[in-house]
């Protein structure tokens, strides 16, 4: 449906990829994967004509329908959250608001043949169950049917980038590009998600680091690397292997023919000088010249190293918490809350979006107090913790990265500075960088150098795979794997939770499931791994009714 000829696009010197050929087709899902900063985004802004290529050719059908995600909910912050939804379907939309026009003229001018061209739009495009599915999308993304009638603005960023992702549903695309679509959505709404995409018959191209969600949904895997894009069958799993493979496999051509030079040139050294064996030794430079290597291109993907260590143990019991209750004006978030945990245990806490997460995270560290309760520390417990919104605990002043870090480290030289700076991708001039300027990823790969300085016996992350690259992500669970100290985590990101976590903490409407094991685990006890659709669609309404959207 969707084909690429020798595409290419460069800013400037910086090649981003050249020379790409693909075809996307109808019913197939494309996982685009890449370092940050490689083309991913640039790419789906070219398909979506939001850019366009510097060089090659780009063919869509033009009567295809296109849904971007869009970022921008300030358009709409005054619109009724239902019909920014269905707005998404622009056709219907303005037929029935243009229905809606002549109705409201018909005492003075009732205009029959327009209203029978817009009825017969409107039933032919099932515009009157429009609503409907506008609504059924909103509740799978955990917005529950109590607040559809409010104006936009009534919303947290989160929530409202939920809507923009439900208008893009509900326009029923023949190509869907989004995003990383799964940002600031909680696993329930994740897992529908992905029930919708796996029934969408469409070409679906998604941007995104969650490995669980591409592992499910991918059926072709988009790498964006060595300056161009090529797409290996399968999902994500899959890919890595292949990428790998494919990499060893040159490699090991590479050591062959060099080998074989290796041979020639010794034979060449040893009888160059004996007349009976110049005949072969000009053979063998000929051979040489014949050789040809082509050397392996450099990956754009970067890995960041990553480590944590605990300055001395702490006691066998870390944290006790006893019946922790937390309010925001008129709604409980958390209802009496017992949490224990103990030293070594890796403790993740999961649940929908606003049911008190992070809120129990900040009562944990004192950056909240609790409404009634106690938080009782063990013995020499040492925290540190990763907020989600990383400028909270950087700031967004004009200091330098080293000079930032080094505050955390008194007792070390500038060296052991930038040596930390260096593990986590700020190299060279980059430690001079200025906190105001950093990004998401940048921001939170800072605060895990931080905690390495400063070594904590107990991590606290919040979320700590937002704004991470696969490649960040991927280093993240092996520093955190080989960490002895405590690990108490919130995440929506499930293969990062079954990856570390050995206890699942479940805040819940209705209390809290503490399971020790796997998160896999976990699932397969409480069989909430095979939810159908309509069954994530009713336990999500069930969250939401005690988590009013907004938090």
């Amino acid at each position: 449906m969707i084909s690429l000829s020798n595409l290419a696009k460069h800013y400037g010197d910086q090649v981003l990829f050249e020379g790409v050929s693909l075809q996307f087709n109808r019913g197939e899902r494309y996982g685009i994967v890449g370092a940050n900063g490689c083309g991913k985004s640039t790419l789906l802004k070219i398909l979506s004509g939001e850019e366009s290529a510097s060089d090659g050719e780009l063919s869509i059908p033009k009567r295809a329908v296109l849904g971007v995600l869009e970022q921008d909910h300030f358009q709409y912050e005054e619109e009724r959250i239902l019909d920014v939804v269905m707005m998404g379907n622009a056709p219907l939309w303005k037929a029935m608001a243009e229905k809606e026009e002549v109705l409201a003229k018909a005492e003075t001018h009732f205009d029959g043949d327009r209203y029978a061209e817009l009825e017969e739009i409107i039933m032919q495009g099932d515009g009157y169950g429009l609503e409907a599915r506008a609504g059924e999308i909103l509740e799978g993304l955990g917005i529950p049917t109590a607040v559809h009638d409010q104006p936009l603005s009534t919303l947290s960023g989160g929530f409202k980038l939920r809507v923009l992702l439900a208008q893009v549903l509900a326009s029923e695309p023949d190509v869907l590009l989004l995003d990383e679509p799964t940002n600031h959505l909680d696993i329930l709404s994740i897992r529908w998600l992905e029930q919708f995409l796996e029934s969408y018959r469409g070409v679906a191209l998604l941007i995104s680091h969650d490995h669980r969600f591409l592992d499910t949904v991918a059926t072709t895997i988009v790498d964006v690397d060595y300056q161009t894009i090529k797409a290996y069958p399968g999902n994500y799993a899959r890919f890595v292997r292949a990428k790998r493979e494919e990499r060893e496999r040159r490699e090991a051509e590479i050591a062959k023919r060099e080998a074989e030079i290796a041979d020639h040139k010794a034979f060449v050294e040893r009888f160059r000088a004996k007349a009976s064996k110049a005949r072969q030794a000009q053979s063998k430079l000929k051979a040489i010249d014949r050789i040809e290597i082509e050397p392996l291109p450099e990956s754009s993907r970067r890995y960041p190293r990553f480590r944590f260590e605990q300055r001395r143990p702490s006691g066998r019991q870390v944290i006790e918490l006893k019946r922790i209750h937390k309010s925001y004006d008129d709604r409980q978030v958390l209802d009496g809350i017992d949490l224990t945990v103990q030293r070594g245990e890796r403790v993740a806490i999961i649940g929908p979006n606003g049911i008190g997460k992070s809120t129990l995270l900040k009562i944990m560290v004192g950056d909240i107090e609790p409404d009634s309760g106690r938080v009782e520390w063990g013995y020499e417990t040492h925290p540190g913790y990763v907020a989600q919104d990383h400028k909270e605990q950087i700031g967004t002043h004009r200091q330098s990265l080293d000079d930032w870090l080094a505050q955390f480290c008194p007792d070390q030289g500038i060296g052991f500075v930038k040596a930390q700076l260096a593990a986590v991708l700020f190299s060279g001039d980059e430690s001079k960088k200025k906190l105001e300027a950093l990004s998401g990823g940048e921001a939170a790969r800072l605060m895990f150098a931080r905690q390495a300085v400063e070594k904590p016996n107990v991590l606290l992350l919040d979320e700590p795979t937002n704004h991470l690259d696969l490649e960040a992500i991927e280093a993240l669970v092996e520093a955190v794997k080989d960490y002895d100290g405590t690990l108490i985590f919130v995440s929506h990101d499930r293969w990062f939770v079954n990856e570390l976590a050995t206890r699942v903490v479940e805040i819940t409407p209705e209390g809290v499931r503490d399971f020790n094991g796997r998160y896999d685990e976990y699932l397969a006890r409480s069989g909430e791994d095979h939810l159908d659709a309509e069954e994530v669609l009713r336990r999500a309404r069930e969250s939401k009714r005690a988590a009013r959207a907004g938090r």
